[in-house]
């Protein structure tokens, strides 16, 4: 449109004179200044004469929007003698050839709210149901049904015309139409004519089955005897050929029946909706679903028998759908299916040996790992059978899944006596082939920690002697450097040159053997390749190790010249170590720490004490029983928790909620589900928090502008998910007109916005809601700002312009709490580049106090266990993890101690260390932390 709106003559001139496209671009700028305010009465009747006989498709169209917006009525509210005349132009199209001119015409009739002009249509409108083509047919039901809503008297006997349409109807979204008609006029006529043909339903067409879902689902709910009647047509549309049929028909079944057949049907359904379907979000909702399934107690027995049809979704690659669904199987795993579950996760996890190209596959066998993990900790009858697949991972690359393997076997083999033998058996087969040292670690310390046969301790030191390569190491490495190499391999071609290597000695290198030093490092020995790399914790590790299998091979032989040669092997093996430690050979030198713990063990091996030999042999067993012990209950206690949350009892003196009063959440199955997807995808759900029915909306407004602007301004911000959505009130607050009234808006952050506002034209002391959407792409602070814009009508000045306040959006609205493993948390926190550190700044005075409000301000969840946490000693480190909707992870670290020099009164002191992915993550919580740490006194 150009910047200077076109004047009514020249408007005029065009849609009487101008060709048919001057007439469409005429029409549009008429169309678009009545939108703006402008009234343009002199129009109507040139319109009428020169450009309503026209037969051109576009100018149709046109004609339908400017009918709907201009006015048509005097200012006393009579009609306008003019609209006799269009009324006759509509009724020529409603008996048009065309049969796209005939429905768009129908459709426009929906949105007329004027009875004098419908009437002499009502003929037409009706002959339009027996139209040849479905899309006349369709919209003419539609108009039907708009017209005995808002007028009953010009067709009162629309729902017996529909039902009559309807039976003799072929087309499926024609009958969807009138059915819905029928659903909402006339519900006792939608259920007759559903029960004469409700063998037949599956036969329908997919929009049909989902408007009778929805009804039976209705009808069912508001009368209860009519169950019986319908949930066989309900069971029937599980089998449909539509996806969202089923899912909506295993919705309802599930509201509508919990006996076990009918939840058996619905869990099947929606296990076969998400191997069948190929997107990853349906699969993760459908999967919710069962999960909703589980948590109620008298289902949980018939999703039990269920477990193997659940597991068949791992074939999805997608790995949070694999995580959903082996979180799943294990809640719902019994003694009577976690054999056959085993077997499963087994073949699963030979899979994934072989797939490496994969990105997620090692976190996928990770999962495994640990559900096998939980399945035979819970059912120690299984662990025999698991603990020889899993030890094949200890040589695993990945060392994540070897660690969780390690962690598993270093319980087993403490809880179950009887596997010992197996696990010290199958670990001194796959020793050799560990390639991470911190496996190699854990390796050693089990193996030492439990050999108890002469014959293992044995096999230890030949494992140990292999894994450290020919003794003394010092010597033998300087001889290979020396080049002092076997005759065979001494082939050169090409000039040999020598070349001092970084220890300062010599080797020799020719234009073939130049991959041989890499050869060389391969065949290293794994234990003597660690060393020589400069890791000496693991000797310290293999000295401790040592001294344990030396003490106990004491204790078990009983010839003096045997016990003396291992003790002085195990020495000479420490010593050596000690010797390349000090050396130049390694990349870094041995620390003190390590030659301490080497000299310890040489010492203690030297003297033999019986004090020592039970230190190192029964008090070290003692804390790793206690660790696991402590965990166990820990994990008891959560599921204890767990199994109180979900017995429903109902105390004497229990309140009663009624459904009237209580808030949106508390309603659990009796709310409408159709109802509420709907408002879920308009972004209309209420949020969890908002369980207090006086928590409405105006809690949330925020105020733009001040009461003495000529323009007052409040928006209501709602956030859903990725959207925010502005609901601007703005109010004219003056005597004059405003036009062009435009809100004006720019973002600051990650937030974008979707579209322009269109401009208002506001009466005096009129006003108006403007709704604009703003896109987020991540978790951070943003701030919305702007002006409103506006010309005074009849002022000659410029534009007006009215600054508003900033609206800040609050990341609290995108993070929830969530939880991780230790180990997970270590590996994000060194992974997390962007730390953001805050100084504790408060007037709380206790820690725990401090933690809590810290917790409920950032909607984090506190990590360290309630045990760690107990008791008073002034200090106190806590670790807090969230994630947000947008699946980044946010970690942080509470240290803080409470000053007890400064006396009772002295508020907290500390620092809390957050990481993340993102920066704009890190600092949004940062502020979010700063602005929340003091505590308001009420």
């Amino acid at each position: 449109m150009d910047s200077e709106p076109p004047s009514e003559i020249s408007l005029k001139n065009d849609l009487e004179k101008g060709d048919v496209k001057s007439k469409t671009e005429a029409l549009k700028k008429v169309i678009i200044m009545i939108l703006n305010g402008e009234k343009l009465p002199g129009l109507l009747m040139t319109i009428i004469r020169f450009v309503l006989p026209l037969q051109d498709h576009t100018i149709k169209k046109l004609l339908l929007v400017f009918w709907e917006i201009v006015p048509k009525t005097t200012p006393d509210g009579r009609l306008l003698h003019e609209m006799i005349l269009v009324c006759d132009a509509y009724r020529k199209d409603l008996q048009h050839p065309n049969e796209f001119i005939r429905g768009s015409t129908l459709r426009f009739l929906c949105k007329l709210k004027e009875a004098e002009l419908l009437e002499p249509l009502m003929p037409a409108i009706r002959a339009c149901l027996e139209h040849r083509h479905s899309y006349v047919r369709r919209n003419a039901v539609l108009a039907i049904y708009t017209i005995y809503r808002n007028f009953e008297h010009l067709i009162p006997d629309a729902p017996e015309l529909i039902h009559d349409f309807l039976v003799n109807e072929k087309d499926a979204s024609c009958k969807r139409n009138a059915f819905m008609m029928l659903i909402h006029a006339d519900q006792d006529r939608a259920l007759d004519y559903l029960s004469t043909c409700i063998d037949q339903v599956q036969t329908f067409g997919d929009i049909l089955q989902l408007v009778i879902v929805e009804l039976i689902y209705k009808v069912c709910h508001a009368n209860p005897s009519e169950r019986a009647r319908f949930i066989r047509c309900i069971y029937n549309l599980l089998q449909s050929s539509s996806p969202a049929v089923k899912y909506e028909a295993a919705g309802t079944l599930v509201t509508l029946s919990s006996a076990p057949t009918a939840i058996k049907a619905a869990a099947q359904c929606y296990i076969d909706l998400i191997i069948k379907e190929s997107d990853n979000n349906v699969k993760l909702i459908v999967l919710d679903r069962l999960i909703e399934l589980k948590e109620h107690p008298a289902h949980e027995r018939v999703l039990q028998d269920l477990v193997m049809d659940i597991l068949r979704v791992l074939s999805t690659p997608d790995l949070e759908v694999r995580k959903k669904t082996l979180q799943l199987a294990l809640d719902l795993v019994s003694s009577r299916n976690v054999e056959e579950l085993v077997i499963v996760l087994k073949k699963e996890v030979i899979k994934t040996n072989n797939v490496s190209e994969h990105e997620d596959t090692d976190k996928y066998r990770q999962l495994l790992v640990r559900t096998l993990h939980s399945c035979s900790v819970r059912f120690p009858d299984m662990a025999a059978n698991v603990i020889p697949v899993l030890m094949e991972f200890l040589s695993d690359s990945n060392e994540a899944a070897a660690a969780d393997v390690l962690e598993f076997v270093r319980e087993a083999i403490q809880r179950f006596d009887n596997l010992r033998m197996l696990i010290v058996e199958k670990m001194l087969e796959v020793f050799h082939a560990i390639k991470s040292v911190k496996i190699y670690r854990g390796a050693l310390w089990i193996l030492g920690e439990y050999c108890s046969t002469k014959e293992d301790i044995q096999s230890v030191m030949t494992e140990v002697r292999r894994s450290l390569g020919e003794i003394p190491i010092v010597e033998s490495e300087i001889k290979k450097e020396a080049g002092e190499l076997k005759p065979e391999e001494e082939i050169t071609v090409g000039p040999v040159q020598k070349l001092v290597t970084e220890m300062g000695t010599y080797a020799t290198q020719s234009a073939l053997s130049s991959s041989r030093p890499t050869k060389k490092e391969e065949e290293r020995p794994p234990l003597r390749g660690f060393l020589l790399d400069g890791d000496f914790f693991v000797a310290a590790s293999l000295a401790t190790t040592l001294t344990k299998i030396a003490l106990r091979y004491v204790a078990l032989v009983q010839e003096k010249k045997k016990q003396n040669s291992f003790v002085a092997e195990a020495m000479l093996l420490m010593a050596t170590i000690l010797h390349l430690g000090k050396s130049s050979l390694p990349k870094k030198p041995i620390t003190d720490d390590d030659v301490d713990r080497i000299s310890l063990c040489l010492k203690v091996l030297s003297e033999c004490s019986p004090l020592m030999n039970d230190i190192f042999n029964k008090e070290c067993r003692q804390s790793l029983s206690h660790m696991l012990s402590a965990k166990l209950e820990e994990e008891k206690l959560s599921q204890k928790k767990e199994s109180e949350k979900r017995n429903v009892t109902v105390q004497p003196d229990d309140p009663i909620s009624f459904m009237q009063l209580t808030a949106k959440n508390e309603m659990n199955c009796k709310e409408d589900q159709f109802q509420l997807s709907l408002l879920a995808a308009m972004g209309n759900t209420q949020r969890k928090e908002a369980a207090d029915p006086l928590a409405s909306k105006l809690n949330k407004v925020t105020q733009l502008t001040g009461f003495s602007d000529p323009v007052y301004a409040e928006a209501y911000v709602h956030v859903n998910q990725y959207d925010i959505v502005l609901d601007v009130l703005v109010v004219n607050q003056t005597s004059d007109t405003l036009q062009n009234c435009t809100l004006e808006l720019a973002t600051l952050g990650d937030l974008k916005l979707v579209e322009k506002p269109s401009p208002l034209t506001l009466a005096p002391h009129d006003f108006a809601n403007i709704k604009a959407n703003v896109k987020v792409a991540s978790t951070e602070n943003g701030i919305i700002f702007g002006n409103i814009v506006y010309d005074v009508s009849g002022a000659a000045s410029d534009r007006n312009c009215v600054v508003l306040s900033d609206i800040h959006i609050d990341i609290m609205d995108y993070i929830q709490p969530a939880t991780c493993t230790d180990a997970e948390f270590r590996q994000m926190w060194a992974e997390f580049e962007w730390e953001n550190k805050v100084t504790v700044n408060t007037n709380i005075v206790d820690l725990n106090d401090y933690l809590q409000h810290i917790l409920k301000s950032t909607n984090m969840k506190c990590l360290t266990p309630e045990k760690a946490l107990s008791g008073y000693c002034g200090f106190m480190a806590a670790n807090l993890y969230a994630r947000s909707i947008f699946g980044e992870d946010a970690l942080a670290n509470v240290s803080i101690e409470k000053p007890i020099q400064q006396g009772p009164e002295a508020p907290v002191t500390g620092h809390i260390r957050i990481r993340a992915k993102s920066q704009g993550m890190a600092l949004s919580l940062g502020d979010k932390i700063n602005l929340s740490q003091k505590k308001n006194s009420i």
